[in-house]
Order: C-alpha cells, then structure tokens, then sequence
C-alpha cells in the first residue's frame, strides 16, 4: 500500500504545483459559461418550474467541470510521462497494476472534485441553489469523477503523442459533455435526439447530479446510477486489463 499512497501523492503533487493552470483555470473558464449563457438565456428560458436557468446551469457545470479536469488529468499526466520517457521510472517499481490504476484514477477524482467544488463556491455568488438530496450529488459526481479518470488512463495509455490526445479529448469527451444536458433538458429536444441522448453515458451523470439539487430530472435517479455504475464496471475491467498486458507501457 505504500507504493499506491506514493504514486497517489505523486500524481496530486503534479497538479498542484500548476494550480492556476489545472484548477484556477477551469473555474474561470466555466464562470465565463455561467455569465454568458445566464445572461442570455435567463429571462427567456425556464426548465423546470419555480427555478431559474441560472439555477439549473449551474449543477450541469460543475458536473461537467468535475468530468472534464478528471480526464484531463489522468490523461495528461500518463501522455507526458510516455513521452518524456519518465513513465520508466513508474514501471520498474514493484507497483501492481491494480495499485497503478487506483492511484491514477483516485488523483484525477481529487482534482474534478476540487475543480467542481470550486465551481459550485464561485457561482453562489450569482444565485442561490438548492441542495435536497446531497448523497446522490455526491454519489454521483465521485464515480463520473471516477469514470473520467479512468477513461483518461485509457487515452493516455492509447495516445503517443499528444495530438492524439487532442483527438481524443476533442471528439469523444468534449461532444458527450456538451451533449448530455449541462446547458439543457433533453425534453426541449426533437423526439430523435432525446433517444440519441439516451446513449451517452454522461447525460445520466449529469441529469443524476441534477437531482441531487432540485429533486427533478429527466430520468429515475436509481436507473442513472445504475447505469453510470454499470460502465464504471465495465470501463475498469477493461483498464485493469490494460495495464496487465502492459498495452504501450511495456515495449
């Protein structure tokens, strides 16, 4: 265990010592969401009753401010070591595979957390917003911070260079954030779209984390953490698998 809690403080350590770019940054780029979209969609848009656009956003960006800073950092910390060739200095250690992968995916939850709770702190200032069921918040955003991270293991692993990172982070993580209904209610949507919606994983993770503020969403709490489970499952047998082989980690 001591292995797991060194390669874990190393990996904190990593983002903390660039703390205005890793956490500082992010804030601040979903603060300039929250001005823009509450400014001009406030007055004219109300999802659920009683409760204003501005209150709805904000759960859906520190959800997906939690999502995107976990994979970010998982991710990025695994590409940079690849290709530097430092990530040598990881392998030859007697660290289990298992232990790799916790200490990965439980830094990169650490920093989502930070990041969304940053978020949420910062936007009180514009509008209170209710907290009524606060475990499924939290439940919620643990294991999509979770999910995240471990998906940033998979495309750091995958990636050799970090244009393909880009690629990855561009057409797979970015359009299922933006998707998924940070910025809207899949009910506002043609009858095609709230289907297609119904694939992407991140919807129920962000419509859950919803729930935990306003008691209202799209879908059942139960089924969207069942579901959110059920790919976190599916997602680490497959990175734990990875990281046995030594897929592009061991040459």
């Amino acid at each position: 265990m001591t292995s797991l809690a060194t390669l874990f403080y190393k990996e904190v350590l990593r983002f903390y010592k660039v703390i205005l770019q890793t956490v500082m940054a992010p804030i601040i780029t979903a603060l300039l969401y929250l001005l823009i979209f509450s400014h001009v969609l406030s007055e004219h848009v109300q999802v659920y009753p009683g409760v204003s656009y501005t209150a709805f956003l904000i759960p859906g960006l520190v959800m997906m401010s939690v999502l995107q800073n976990a994979f970010a950092n998982s991710s990025s910390s695994l590409i940079q070591s690849k290709v530097t060739d430092n990530i040598v200095f990881v392998l030859l250690p007697p660290i289990a595979y298992w232990e790799f992968f916790l200490a990965y995916v439980a830094a990169a939850m650490v920093r989502g957390m930070v990041v969304g709770l940053g978020v949420f702190l910062v936007a009180m200032w514009f509008t209170q917003v209710p907290l009524q069921h606060p475990l499924w918040a939290f439940a919620f955003a643990f294991f999509g911070s979770a999910i995240l991270g471990i998906l940033g293991v998979i495309a750091g692993i995958w990636a050799d260079q970090f244009d393909q990172l880009a690629g990855f982070q561009n057409f797979i993580i970015v359009p299922l954030t933006f998707l998924s209904g940070v910025f809207y209610s899949i009910h506002s949507l043609p009858e095609f779209w709230q289907t297609v919606s119904h694939f992407n994983p991140f919807f129920y993770m962000i419509d859950g984390f919803r729930y935990g503020f306003f008691g209202v969403s799209d879908i059942s709490p139960g089924m969207s953490l069942g579901v959110v489970l059920a790919c976190g499952l599916v997602l680490s047998l497959a990175t734990l698998q990875l990281l046995k082989s030594g897929y592009k980690l061991r040459y």
